[in-house]
């Protein structure tokens, strides 16, 4: 290496003659005057040693053999310090911090300058050295040193480390410079240069850097890629071909769980033993769906608090059981589809599981023609609870409701019918069947008791016609007049039937000072103003006492209190510079406008997120009864949506919105739509 950096120079190149030896570079000084001069251009790396053979020495044969002598002596004497003295001085050195702590080269001494007599006095002072020095004599009169030795030096595993190349000129000494570019280095030949890339620039560490990061993320990337492909086929296996007899044991188990995390903890286990090897899997599609419906059911149970929940869905378990279900959808029952959906919304609410939501109606409108009265009422009560559109799978459903409408029960035609009005789903041929099949006023019972009735008597043969007869206790009155009501079919037969059935209810039935009671009010006070505004030419809407006491509650606060977000408060914050006189919370027949000008019955609805649904943004069936009610007073009403407002950037941008969608309403001078200073 050291002959092939000195080629390197023109007009010097060394003959075959001349011998070389390690460390050693043996020159004719006739033929190199330029080396043996004081030419500050050329220099040698310190640990390059040179030798001249004078011109009598290299033709007399005493000369070669005294030279040869010479070598073969330094060399002994090299092999045997190196022997003696190498780890000796290899770990004598760590301990005292001459050593490198991060290399495995001991430093290369420089020459020891003669010392003045005023350096003397602060040798001391190097305190921490010399209690090293100390400890050391210490070590070695006790004995020590093979223990400290291996403490010091250790057996590190020599690992193959990437150098980086950084620029000769950074870290060149002056004893290392040959014409300010080349270096001698004797421990080059020992580096192995095994690179397939093209390096970035050499003292570029924000290019070195981005380069790293590069060939890193492939490599994640690359690794994610196979861990998924590996997750998906593992659990591809779950919805396969399982044993009968560790499938039984596995739902006996299930169902036998007292609460939400018994029944996660059995069903964790059996996926870690599947993915161990246990073949074939006892967790089949049943005992998936049967996983979830019991977890659900369990905090139905315990009536577990939202937050409670919601930290138990995101469980790593609990996600992975998830996934596992959505995997095996195809594979379930028409049953256990409508169970995973009901869990799922008892699970996560209207927070959680978006696409899951997706995936489940994605299957369920395949085999809608399979469900049951159950199935039905199931799963549109799981998508209306979780505020998910499902536009698709609505329509199966109800068709498939008016094909076996003579099945359902009366709590099963309440909780359907209420889904269908809650995400604002027509339901045109179950309403259709409903009129049909249920014509007759003497098929509809009120049960006045609070007591529940048994599922099997809620319904019950008529004995003088064998028509079924319907029998609903009060909620489920009050939801199906509501779900009629924002539906717009309140001149149906079905209807007709369920409202004349309230009469039944006696003013002195109904309270101011139970939750219970408002909520029913509520809803009974707005589909009696439904009644009388839109559908006046039925004369349905309640008169006397009972209607005096329904408005009275259902227009209490107790149990209703109004709470202003953010959103409306930044928009009614920018109102005031329009000018207008703007009251907000203005009391309604029943509802509350978020800003009013009351001389002009102009209101402004200010929509969050509660207003539309979570996946498509569509109105929901509440917010459609509430402007279309308030038209029908007679008010002028817009909307200012969310998702409108949130893309405007700025109050400037948002003021001029809100005088754009305000200003068809208005003459130009009636309002002041200059800005105020700082918008």
């Amino acid at each position: 290496m050291e002959a092939a950096g000195v080629n390197t120079f023109p007009s010097f190149q060394i003959s075959h003659s001349y011998i070389t030896i390690k460390n050693y570079l043996f020159l004719d000084p006739t033929k190199t005057v330029f080396l043996t001069s004081n030419n500050p251009r050329i220099k040698l790396a310190s640990n390059f040693k040179t030798c001249c053979l004078a011109p009598a020495r290299i033709h007399n044969s005493t000369g070669t053999k005294t030279l040869v002598e010479n070598q073969e002596q330094e060399e002994n004497d090299d092999s045997s310090s190196d022997s003696k003295n190498q780890v000796d001085e290899d770990w004598e050195a760590k301990f005292l911090g001459q050593m490198d702590p991060y290399g495995d080269v001991i430093p290369e001494k420089k020459k020891k300058k003669t010392k003045s007599r005023l350096l003397k006095d602060t040798e001391t002072m190097d305190w921490c050295m010399n209690a090293r020095k100390v400890a050391l004599k210490s070590i070695e009169a006790r004995g020590l040193t093979p223990v400290i030795k291996n403490m010091v030096s250790g057996n590190k595993k020599t690992k193959k480390k990437k150098k980086k190349m950084k620029s000769k000129v950074d870290k060149q000494t002056p004893d290392e410079e040959i014409d300010g570019d080349l270096e001698f280095d004797s421990d080059v030949e020992d580096l192995d240069f095994n690179l397939d890339v093209e390096l970035p620039p050499l003292g570029n560490k924000s290019d070195l850097r981005r380069n790293v990061s590069i060939f890193a993320d492939g490599m994640f990337q690359e690794q994610k890629a196979k861990t998924m492909e590996t997750f998906v086929q593992r659990l591809s296996e779950f919805a396969g071909p399982s044993d009968r007899k560790k499938e039984i044991s596995l739902n006996k188990a299930i169902v036998e769980a007292l609460t939400a995390e018994e029944v996660l903890e059995v069903t964790a286990e059996t996926v870690s033993a599947v993915a161990k090897g246990l073949s074939p899997s006892p967790l089949s599609p049943l005992n998936i769906a049967t996983s979830l419906h019991r977890i659900a059911k369990n905090m139905e149970k315990v009536s577990m608090t939202r937050s409670r929940r919601l930290a138990f869905a995101r469980q790593r378990e609990m996600c992975m059981l998830v996934s596992i279900a959505m995997t095996a959808l195809p594979e379930c029952s028409a049953q256990g589809v409508s169970n995973i959906a009901w869990a799922l919304s008892k699970i996560g609410g209207d927070l959680l599981y978006l696409t899951e939501m997706d995936r489940v109606a994605e299957v369920a409108s395949t085999m809608v023609d399979e469900f049951n009265s159950q199935n039905v009422a199931n799963m549109a009560g799981a998508f209306a609870s979780m505020q998910h559109s499902a536009p698709e799978l609505f329509s199966g459903l109800a068709r498939r409701a008016s094909d076996i409408i003579h099945t359902f029960q009366p709590q099963e035609i309440a909780q359907v019918l209420w889904a269908f009005a809650s995400l604002y789903e027509q339901a045109g041929p179950m309403l259709n069947e409903l009129d049909n099949v249920f014509s007759n006023a003497n098929q509809f019972k009120c049960s006045l008791t609070d007591d529940k009735l048994p599922y099997s008597k809620e319904r019950t043969p008529d004995v003088d016609s064998g028509a079924p007869v319907l029998i609903f206790n009060r909620d489920q009155l009050g939801n199906i007049s509501w779900s009629y009501a924002v539906l717009g079919q309140m001149n149906r037969v079905f209807f007709a039937n369920v409202w004349n059935t309230l009469s039944y209810f006696e003013e002195q039935r109904i309270s101011e000072q139970y939750r219970e009671d408002i909520m029913f009010s509520s809803q009974v006070h707005l589909v009696n103003q439904c009644l009388k505004l839109e559908y006046s030419h039925l004369d349905l809407s309640l008169k006397g006492e009972l209607e005096e006491k329904i408005s009275s509650a259902g227009r209490t606060k107790r149990f209703n209190q109004k709470v202003t977000s953010s959103f409306q408060k930044e928009v009614a914050r920018l109102l005031v510079s329009t000018g207008l006189d703007w009251v907000k919370e203005y009391a309604v027949d029943g509802y509350t406008l978020d800003a009013a000008v009351i001389d002009k019955r102009f209101a402004l609805e200010i929509d969050g997120p509660t207003h539309f649904s979570r996946n498509s943004g569509s109105p929901l069936g509440h917010t459609m009864l509430k402007r279309r009610s308030i038209i029908a007073a007679g008010w002028k009403l817009i909307s200012v949506p969310h998702q409108e407002w949130e893309e405007l950037r700025g109050g400037f941008e948002q003021l001029e919105y809100l005088r754009g969608i305000i200003k068809d309403h208005f003459d130009e001078g009636s309002f002041n739509v200059e800005m105020e200073d700082g918008h």
